[in-house]
């Protein structure tokens, strides 16, 4: 696919007509404040994987509604003091899998935490295994549209509250240090991640790949690939929705999270990305407050943005952080 997108000069310039809600602060106070009404009830249990390198605990720990999120933490075997922790978040349909899928951030001595989307974990990888057990009303197969008749209702209040409560999950462990976290994620997992820079203030640094969920007005108009297309095809039957669908997507825009970045970050694109399109990412990073920002940009990619390159350029951004 070749370029689609903004140039250069005028992604670097790019911003969001996303329209930020008068009440944003305190919507997502109050959901934070209501999730933490629950214990957050982590519990760690070995898990005999027979990797000799690391030690994985399986995780369980109270999210949204108090219910139970599972993740994955690992260490370094024989770790004996508190380490600088990465908390990962997933990509679109994707859960926590197994354990000996990740050991790159073990491998360099840091604990790693790694979450389960809820509802999710069945299409690709290792699979997940939590639920979301709260209905909503009608929407399109997928979880896009899934209770956005109102934003109280919206999946992805659901999911970026269990994402604040992951981090402070992992950071809960005794080995773990909490003033040395950092997140992480690609694609969903990146739009979780700037959720959660936007919300937990006092992150050493936060690295979204390709992030998704980020300027929907944008997204929704722009590519015709799925998840964002899902939207779309919701409209396509609600006739007369837009602005409704907008209004409570515009509670969920990493662009508004980003606008309350206080982490330095360490952003990636790519150019010919229909899934994330490049203008959604810097209208993210354009955005996020914090001054110490880099974005990566991989100039002939999809989806798959860096890889591996990005991952070797994570590995050496995060020398400066934790």
């Amino acid at each position: 696919m070749p370029l689609f997108d903004l140039a250069d000069e005028e992604l670097r310039a790019y911003r969001s007509a996303s329209i930020e809600p008068e009440d944003f602060d305190a919507f997502w106070s109050k959901t934070l404040q209501e999730a933490r009404e629950h214990d957050l009830d982590a519990r760690f249990e070995p898990v005999d994987t027979g990797l000799t390198t690391v030690e994985v605990y399986d995780v369980t720990f109270a999210g949204f509604g108090g219910h139970p999120v599972k993740g994955w933490l690992t260490l370094p075997a024989g770790t004996g003091e508190p380490l600088p922790l990465v908390v990962e978040f997933v990509g679109y349909g994707g859960g926590r899998g197994l354990p000996h899928e990740h050991l790159l951030w073990a491998s360099t001595g840091r604990a790693h935490f790694i979450m389960d989307t809820r509802g999710q974990g069945s299409a690709w990888g290792g699979g997940g295994g939590t639920a979301d057990p709260v209905g909503g009303a009608p929407s399109y197969p997928g979880f896009m549209t899934r209770g956005i008749d109102a934003p109280e209702n919206y999946y992805y209040r659901r999911v970026f509250t269990d994402a604040v409560r992951a981090v402070e999950a992992a950071r809960s462990h005794p080995l773990t240090d909490a003033a040395r976290t950092v997140a992480i994620g690609g694609s969903q997992g990146g739009g979780i991640t700037i959720a959660v820079g936007g919300l937990v203030p006092d992150l050493a640094g936060i690295a979204p790949d390709v992030p998704f969920l980020c300027d929907f007005p944008r997204a929704a108009i722009l590519t015709d690939r799925h998840p964002y297309r899902e939207i779309g095809l919701f409209l396509k039957t609600h006739r007369g929705r837009a602005q409704d669908v907008l209004g409570t997507l515009a509670y969920f825009d990493g662009v508004h999270f980003a606008s309350r970045g206080s982490a330095p970050a360490l952003f990636s694109a790519a150019l010919e990305d229909q899934t994330c399109p490049p203008s959604t990412v810097y209208a993210a990073f354009n955005a996020w407050a914090h001054e110490d920002k880099e974005i990566e940009v991989y100039d002939f990619n999809d989806h798959e943005g860096g890889g591996p390159y990005q991952e070797a350029a994570k590995l050496r951004w995060l020398r400066s952080y934790v």
